[in-house]
């Protein structure tokens, strides 16, 4: 139905001693009823031209990959979900601040009746940004300073660069992650840092300096990644009190390895999910491409959800690891395994399971555990009560003896 239009009324004579308006002399106003306009919401339309207003530093051929749907579009609601979803690609890149899609009818030479032009207004970010915080942890107050360079070459890659400064450590990393045109999920990162970590429950201070490289990809349903690292690793006691066992352990070593991780994710949400499964996959061999450290590592991780009665969900997992020493030389304590924590396994200290000497805990080389946790989503609702329960077991074995080389 059109749109009703009342013509404005010219001014009226007043007449007669009380300045009235007579009935006879207002004049009708007039009903003008527009023509409908064409809708091209079930018709077909055909994107002639795909503009993208702002660019300064970024590459054309970067960005050609993200909206090339756009022009398979072949009516207007295709139109407005393709170019929402192209937006959504140039957001995901890291390198715009903002991102506007315009959707108009084509103008000009050679446009056509159902010719649409769709035009992305961007603003890219700052080629240079900083940080500045401070932190406090572990007994030990630290300055951060942070520099980030989105888009360096023009085609999504980043540069990230973060020094501490604090009143026992200083620590700093530096990275550059450069992903594939086209395919965001194929990327390749390089990193350079050094930093420290103190274990109190393992009297045990570690400072790692080292490089590393991975590429990752997707596969099929999965995400691989494959990775080299290079460390020299610089174990010390962190209290006088330290026993023997972690004594021995201090000094240098240099670690080399090869590593593969493959993820699964099928959860609805990562942080409280309803449903769906998560598995996870990692494999480490050290000693092979140089150093002294000489292992084979495994450890896995399992996740199901289950959706049960009156919104309940039921959570169940499962982890497990295995580490093999390659030759005479024992593991270190560095590379074994820790349970204990509100991260793994509740009710005890922080990696407070497994084998010990005089308080410290030294890691194993194998564990496994799991857990169920049944969940109400009242208990998450502030002042309401809910239900939530746990049940966990695990182990964590003493040491093995290094194996030895057999040949068959």
């Amino acid at each position: 139905m059109g749109t009703v239009h009342a013509r404005s009324l010219d001014p009226l004579p007043m007449r007669g001693p009380e300045l009235g308006i007579h009935p006879d002399d207002i004049e009708a106003p007039e009903i003008e009823h527009e023509q409908k306009q064409e809708v091209l919401e079930n018709k077909n339309v055909v994107v002639q031209q795909v503009h993208i207003d702002g660019l300064g530093r970024t590459k054309d051929d970067l960005l050609t990959y993200e909206i090339k749907d756009v022009f398979r579009a072949k009516n207007l609601i295709d139109v407005m979900r393709k170019s929402h979803e192209a937006r959504q690609k140039l957001l995901r890149l890291g390198i715009f601040r903002k991102v506007e899609v315009v959707i108009d009818t084509s103008r000009g030479d050679g446009a056509l009746p159902n010719g649409l032009d769709v035009t992305f207004e961007v603003t890219e970010l700052r080629r240079m940004t900083g940080s500045y915080n401070t932190m406090v942890g572990n007994n030990e107050g630290s300055m951060v300073l942070g520099l980030k360079l989105p888009n360096v070459l023009g085609r999504a890659e980043k540069m990230n660069f973060q020094f501490s400064y604090g009143t026992k450590e200083t620590s700093y990393g530096l990275s550059f992650f450069k992903p594939q045109p086209g395919n965001f999920e194929r990327n390749v990162t390089l990193n350079m840092y050094k930093v420290t970590g103190q274990f109190p429950w393992s009297s045990l201070r570690e400072t790692d300096r080292g490089i590393s490289g991975e590429m990752s990809f997707p596969l099929w349903k999965t995400s691989q990644t494959l990775k080299w690292e290079g460390v020299w690793r610089e174990l010390g006691c962190l209290a006088r009190t330290a026993s023997f066992a972690v004594r021995e352990e201090s000094g240098h070593s240099l670690k080399s390895s090869l590593s593969h991780s493959m993820v699964i994710d099928t959860r609805n949400s990562s942080i409280l999910p309803r449903k769906g499964g998560l598995l996870k996959i990692h494999q480490e061999l050290a000693g092979y491409t140089g150093g002294d450290a000489s292992f084979l590592k495994e450890d896995f991780e399992i996740q199901l959800n289950k959706t049960l009665y009156w919104d309940s969900v039921l959570s169940a997992s499962m982890w497990g690891g295995l580490l093999l020493p390659i030759g005479d030389k024992p593991t270190s304590i560095a590379d074994r395994f820790y349970l204990g924590g509100p991260t793994s396994i509740r009710g005890f200290s922080m990696y407070s399971l497994g084998p010990q000497s005089e308080g410290d805990y030294l890691g194993g080389e194998g564990y496994w555990a799991g857990g169920a946790a049944p969940l109400h989503p009242s208990a998450l609702q502030a002042g309401q009560g809910g239900l939530r329960g746990s049940l966990q077991d695990a182990l964590l074995p003493q040491r093995r003896k290094p194996l030895q080389p057999q040949l068959w």
